[in-house]
């Protein structure tokens, strides 16, 4: 525990925030290939601000009969069946997304583990329709329970796309870059944490009750 007696556990009612982003063939989380996802997890200092601490990140193998949807393709310019991808199976990433999730989320005496993304429930669809498919027993993540980044960012800065939320925060955005899991999971870390610790500089935590 810190010396003001919070501590990340505090901070979220005993929530674990991990940032999430998956890159996908499609919209459809029931028949589209999931093929790229990144986890970043947070830190809180001891004068309680956030900061990214760790990241996670896979290519991923499209399950067997997924769809490929040549628009998303294009969108994302991903190429599924380029060896040089190095892209693991859904089980593989999943697996090592979890075990060093639930490896963090106890050292923070936390109890669970929510999504933070950016248009949270695209990405919640696909993670949960892959720990189906995978039948995964041991998911850190509340089911159900996200924290938007979307949501979030029109409150602090009257935006809603990532890159302009960004642009808004101070935050460097390279659009080049764009469409990368890793990427933008690493810029939606920037802006969860540029905006919460806003609320602490602002006075709106701890609250004074």
């Amino acid at each position: 525990m810190f010396d003001d007696g919070l501590s990340l556990v505090d901070r979220f009612r005993g929530y674990f925030p991990v940032v999430i982003d998956i890159e996908t063939a499609g919209f459809n989380a029931q028949t589209d290939a999931l093929l790229e996802i990144a986890a970043v997890t947070l830190s809180m200092n001891v004068d309680g601000f956030l900061s990214i601490d760790q990241t996670i990140h896979y290519h991923v193998e499209p399950f067997e009969g997924a769809n490929l949807e040549k628009s998303a393709l294009d969108f994302n310019g991903i190429d599924p069946h380029c060896a040089l991808r190095g892209a693991v199976s859904e089980e593989e990433a999943l697996k090592g997304i979890f075990k060093e999730v639930r490896k963090l989320q106890k050292e923070a005496d936390c109890q669970r583990s929510v999504m933070v993304a950016h248009n949270a429930a695209f990405d919640m669809s696909f993670l949960n329709a892959a720990i189906e498919r995978q039948n995964l027993k041991r998911s850190p993540f509340h089911p159900f329970v996200s924290f938007d980044t979307t949501s979030m960012s029109a409150l602090s800065y009257g935006q809603t796309v990532l890159v302009k939320a960004c642009q808004e925060a101070g935050i460097a955005f390279d659009q080049d870059e764009a469409h990368s899991a890793l990427y933008d999971a690493q810029k939606t870390a920037q802006l969860f944490c540029k905006m919460v610790n806003r609320w602490k500089h602002l006075g709106g935590w701890p609250i004074n009750k």
